[in-house]
């Protein structure tokens, strides 16, 4: 079956990366042998099968760097660094790219930004919302972990953004504000497949992630309230670095309290293969923009979500910095 999404405007098919494989595990492997799938979606699996993929020399010569890039569609003129850098898969996948040039950003406060190029989709925890999908993709509370945060973003919305391994695979900033919480949640490695999220029961309150809690009511803050970031590592994600830089990529420094972000800029990286980023609003401050919403509906898009949820649920293609929302400006604070 094919997975399709919506990029400017034109339905798409997705090549989805060891597709096989990946169904395999989630059907065969989990339900007849799962201690060997525990196994494989460990940690410690997990950080083999990046450096087996990513980092012996061996595999980037069989594979050759210059096909894969190829293959993956990477525009190499949109790195730091010169094409010669990218000889490496790791390298490839690690890339800097020249975001202030070739991931424009509208710079108006009432802005929320996309954190990364990824697919997007939006939800609400709010029954009497169209975007309402109860306890799919994630359980709320579990997913949150702290129940301070879990209280405080109740009935709100929520945008989830799913990293192909094509990506680029920096998170940067979607709104301005100071660091109220940063912690980060012991979990699994799952797969970001959609065949594997709609294999699991909300797949993704099982891996590890980290979250960071942004308060945007402060001097400098786009006035949206608290938005939380959760930052879900996935198979062959062996590490989230946290690496806030204020200009450029350097220097970069980790999550704390306290630190000021600055909408649009990196805050950290997938150390790599497909992850995934959901932001998380509170009521009534955000709403998303109109062509987003729309696409999610489409009836002509063969998505795995739809099927899976027996509704549209289709996917959007969105680059980092991207408009995503607006602040709803009737809530904002003084």
């Amino acid at each position: 079956m094919t997975h399709q999404y919506v990029c400017d405007g034109r339905v798409l098919d997705e090549e989805l990366f060891c597709d096989r494989i990946v169904g395999y595990l989630y059907s065969r492997i989990r339900e007849q042998a799962p201690a060997v799938f525990k196994a494989v979606v460990s940690g410690r699996a997990s950080s083999l099968l990046g450096f087996l993929n990513y980092d012996l020399p061996l595999g980037a010569r069989l594979s050759g760097a210059e096909t894969l890039i190829r293959r993956l569609g990477i525009d190499l003129g949109e790195c730091v660094e010169e094409a010669a850098y990218y000889d490496t898969p790791r390298r490839i996948f690690e890339r800097r790219i020249r975001y202030a040039d070739v991931r424009p950003m509208d710079e108006s406060p009432e802005a929320v930004v996309s954190p990364a190029d990824s697919r997007m989709f939006a939800g609400s925890l709010s029954e009497g919302s169209v975007l309402f999908i109860k306890d799919k993709f994630f359980s709320f509370g579990e997913f949150l972990g702290r129940r301070q945060w879990v209280e405080a973003f109740a009935g709100g919305e929520f945008a989830v953004f799913r990293l192909t391994p094509d990506k680029y695979h920096y998170n940067h900033v979607p709104v301005s504000g100071v660091v109220r919480d940063f912690y980060e949640i012991e979990g699994a490695f799952h797969s970001c497949n959609p065949s594997a999220v709609i294999s699991e029961a909300t797949p993704f309150s099982r891996n590890r992630r980290a979250v960071t809690v942004i308060d945007t009511d402060v001097a400098g803050g786009s006035r949206c309230g608290l938005v939380a970031m959760v930052e879900v590592a996935a198979l062959m994600i062996g590490q989230i670095v946290q690496a806030y830089a204020g200009e450029g990529y350097e220097p970069a420094e980790p999550m704390h309290p306290g630190l000021f972000l600055r909408k649009g800029q990196p805050k950290s990286l997938y150390r790599p293969g497909s992850s995934l980023d959901v932001l998380f609003f509170q009521p009534g401050r955000v709403e998303f923009g109109a062509d987003l919403v729309a696409n999610q509906f489409r009836r002509d898009v063969g998505s795995r979500f739809s099927n899976w949820l027996d509704r549209p649920w289709v996917e959007t293609d969105v680059r980092v910095r991207r408009t995503i929302g607006r602040v709803v400006t009737s809530t904002i604070q003084d």
